[in-house]
């Protein structure tokens, strides 16, 4: 697990290696073990590769990068895990490959080398990594399938710049960053981020999760990103529920099996919830004598907490709790550096939960942990997606079965008939009639602290990102909807918070649900297999696991994970609130006064609570923070 950054520069090379040293220097926590870098120059400007390194796997100097092949031919950066690397290495073996190290870097590059881009689908892990082709004089970044790993970058006419993390990033860029206003308009009234290429900076973008991006020095030119990995959905029938229950099974506890490879110390964390549950207790499973330390958020007094769900699972499988408790103070202390961390504005204060659970986490000495990151949108989980669902049977012609199913899920906590209802009209309302759908719903897509005239003059659109259905989803909605999500609308914002909230304490987070094989076999099972005729979500990870996780967490009706109590902190904090939209009247798009006016109104409690009042205060802070224009 590390930190990369580099990129191609056509002049100023002093410049460059000043900036190179900056940004290195901003990625100090991803990989402190070891900082390295290597320079290709020639007549069409100078390529830079740059590493910072946590070591995980061969913790000798053999596992520092960059790595270049033994045929000088390509150089390699890399951040993340190969967990079959052993397996790689064996096969390329008996391809005539020597290796000097016990490092999955070195069988990565020699993957890249014997089979090129189709390596990819050979590799079970999380990765971004860039490779420079010295014969063809390309630079190639790729990503993984489901953007565990991060990867930025940032184009001119004369430099290309990667890098990890945005901080790091700009100090690679020449001029301050100027805010991208669509997507600050996406996450200010709705909530969207990390939902596309776009960042919140312009110019800047991220490679989509599954995506390959090559390009060319001499030429000058960049193919667009384009998928490496977009797994069917089309309907397999030659498993039973019984059968198919029996193969994730094995295929989970292989998964888990595989990520606890390391050479060094690791742990979970353990919201309480069944998905890390059935991570810590497949660790139990597999390694009956392994010392297994869980790391977990107890929101004590709160309707969120969920520490009587961790003790359930740590006395089942003996682990060793470690239990972060936080104060509003605390979380007014370490704002800031949150915010640095996670580079760019996010949902809810319930990151700060996780963000402590990763750092109590390295404190106890652990440098990997496992996490149920994923098992959602795999699984169907959440709510069950009741609207995709009741849509594919729509699709079929099986009315009673949609009402059959609204009835059932109706019933679990939380639910009811018209919330079904408004999530299966959602899916079936045209775009051109999206936003008045919104409006009937309460949602505004034009709050009163908005400025509309600068927006619409500068061609922001005020709509939201639909779901788009391909030609394969019919009677496949879910399916379509989960791989939808797996594709960097929904999940990938999560993963963002986990990799900088663990990273920030070098920490690496490995997340075993998500591995390609296993994605592949749960979208193309009967949706039925994953919710239930009744609405339960996960239907099938819950038979799965039985024998291996408590019954009764397998059999909870609610779903909460690291939630806070988040009004609770933002009432407490009072009058540091002001102090932190203080730069408001710096956008035009925003009434100063008047978003003052609606955060105090929902902290103190007279307006509804809504998460608009801390992504104000999130993104004020964070523009401040990054100097952004």
């Amino acid at each position: 697990m590390c930190g990369i950054l580099g990129g191609w520069f056509k002049r100023d090379r002093q410049s460059n290696h000043s900036r190179m040293a900056a940004g290195l220097s901003a990625l100090a926590h991803r990989g402190p073990d070891n900082q390295d870098q290597a320079s290709f120059p020639g007549d069409w400007g100078t390529v830079t590769l740059g590493h910072r390194r946590l070591s995980i796997i061969d913790l000798s100097p053999g596992g520092h990068q960059p790595k270049s092949s033994p045929d000088g031919r390509f150089a390699l950066v890399f951040n993340g895990e190969i967990y079959n690397y052993r397996e790689l290495r064996e096969q390329l073996r008996s391809l005539g490959h020597t290796f000097e190290t016990q490092s999955d870097a070195e069988v990565l590059l020699a993957c890249w080398s014997q089979w090129g881009r189709d390596c990819l689908a050979r590799l079970r892990g999380m990765f971004a990594f860039v490779v420079y082709d010295t014969a063809r004089r390309e630079l190639i970044c790729v990503r993984d399938a489901f953007g565990i790993k991060p990867l930025y970058y940032h184009q001119q006419p004369d430099a290309f710049v990667f890098s990890s993390e945005l901080p790091a990033l700009l100090a690679l860029l020449p001029d301050r960053p100027k805010l991208d206003w669509q997507r600050a308009y996406d996450y200010l009234v709705h909530g969207d981020y990390d939902d596309q290429a776009d960042t919140f900076l312009s110019g800047v973008r991220q490679l989509p999760p599954g995506h390959i991006l090559r390009i060319g020095l001499t030429s000058r030119k960049s193919d667009q990103p384009h998928r490496w990995w977009w797994p069917s959905i089309a309907k397999r029938q030659d498993l039973s529920f019984e059968q198919a229950a029996e193969k994730l099974r094995e295929m989970f506890l292989d998964n888990v099996r595989l990520h606890l490879r390391s050479d060094v110390p690791l742990g979970a964390t353990l919201s309480g919830g069944l998905d890390s549950a059935c991570v810590v207790c497949a660790m139990r499973h597999i390694e009956p004598d392994m010392p297994i330390h869980t790391f977990n958020f107890a929101a004590r007094g709160s309707r969120v907490d969920e520490e009587p769900w961790a003790d359930l699972v740590n006395r089942q499988v003996d682990a060793t709790a470690h239990k972060v408790l936080v104060t509003p103070d605390e979380l007014a202390t370490d704002i800031d550096d949150m915010i640095r961390a996670q580079g760019e504005p996010f949902g809810s204060t319930s990151i700060y939960g996780q963000y402590r659970v990763f750092k109590l986490a390295k404190q106890r000495g652990v440098t990997v942990a496992l996490d149920g990151q994923g098992a959602d949108e795999l699984l169907a989980g959440y709510q069950g997606y009741p609207g995709p669902r009741m849509l594919s049977l729509l699709d079929g012609g099986r009315l009673g079965e949609a009402l059959g199913f609204l009835r059932g899920w109706s019933r679990w906590p939380g639910r009811s008939i018209g919330q079904g209802v408004l999530a299966l009209g959602g899916q079936m309302v045209p775009r051109a009639l999206r936003k008045s759908a919104m409006r009937l719903a309460g949602r505004n897509v034009a709050p009163t602290w908005l400025n509309l005239g600068p927006l619409q003059e500068a061609g922001v659109s005020l709509g939201r990102l639909p779901i788009v259905y391909e030609a394969d989803s019919h009677g496949r909605r879910l399916a379509a909807t989960l791989r939808w999500s797996q594709a960097g609308h929904g999940l990938a914002a999560l993963l963002r918070h986990a990799d900088r909230n663990s990273m920030r304490w070098s920490l690496e987070c490995r997340v075993p649900f998500l591995t390609t094989d296993m994605a592949e076999f749960l979208l193309q099972l009967p949706e039925s297999y994953l919710v239930s005729p009744r609405g339960r979500s996960k239907r099938i990870l819950r038979t799965a696991m039985r024998g291996i996780a408590p019954q009764a967490v397998l059999e909870r009706r609610d779903k909460v994970g690291f939630a806070t109590p988040e009004r609770r902190w933002l009432t407490a904090l009072g009058p540091r609130v002001d102090s932190w939209l203080e730069n408001i009247e710096g956008f035009e798009f925003l009434k100063a006064a008047a978003c003052r006016g609606e955060v105090k109104a929902i902290v103190s409690g007279r307006k509804n609570f809504d998460f608009r009042a801390w992504r104000l205060i999130n993104f004020c802070r964070w523009a401040q923070l990054l100097d952004v224009s």
